[in-house]
């Protein structure tokens, strides 16, 4: 409902179709995999990783988990804000961190060629190897439900933060 001087938003997109209903095993096995890749990982820089994968490709529905995701394991606004220009604003977060950041954008637009062994370098200087390959594997999966939730243009705006944890 809307007053007169309210401007209404948008209408909402329906989903395309619920794929994890249809694909149950896929999904489950999704939700495995996603489990297994963030054992041994900052809950926090997960998030960031999350977000800033998802920023990338665009999906709405991954952007809204974990942004409520990553403000309810107390990560801040403004660090959370300023993901999108991270380049501009690299004193909100350690060097681990832009490691994080720096890799799980040549991850996701891998299409632009391959992970530069000098980003490789850097992210191998933060974490040590176990921690690294766990890093890879989340990008990896954040990669993998941004496709699920772009191609069958899953909602945003529903969901509550650790509703699928």
């Amino acid at each position: 409902m809307t007053t007169a001087q309210e401007t209404p938003y948008a209408h909402e997109h329906s989903p395309r179709m619920d794929w994890a209903q249809h694909a149950p095993e896929v999904y489950k096995t999704m939700v495995r995999l996603d489990a297994a890749a963030r054992r041994g990982l900052d809950p926090k820089l997960l998030e960031l990783v999350k977000i800033r994968a998802s920023q990338l490709n665009h999906c709405a529905f991954c952007l809204d988990m974990h942004t409520k995701d990553a403000l309810a394991a107390g990560e801040s606004v403004e660090r959370i804000i300023q993901l999108g220009a991270w380049e501009e604003s690299r004193h909100f977060y350690t060097e681990k961190e832009l490691a994080a950041i720096e890799l799980t954008e040549a991850v996701t637009v891998i299409t632009d060629g391959f992970v530069p062994d000098e980003v490789y370098a850097r992210a191998a200087e933060q974490f040590e190897e176990a921690e690294l390959a766990q890093l890879i594997a989340a990008i990896t999966v954040i990669n993998a439900w941004n496709r699920f939730g772009v191609s069958t243009r899953m909602v945003p705006g529903h969901y509550k933060a650790g509703q699928f944890k």
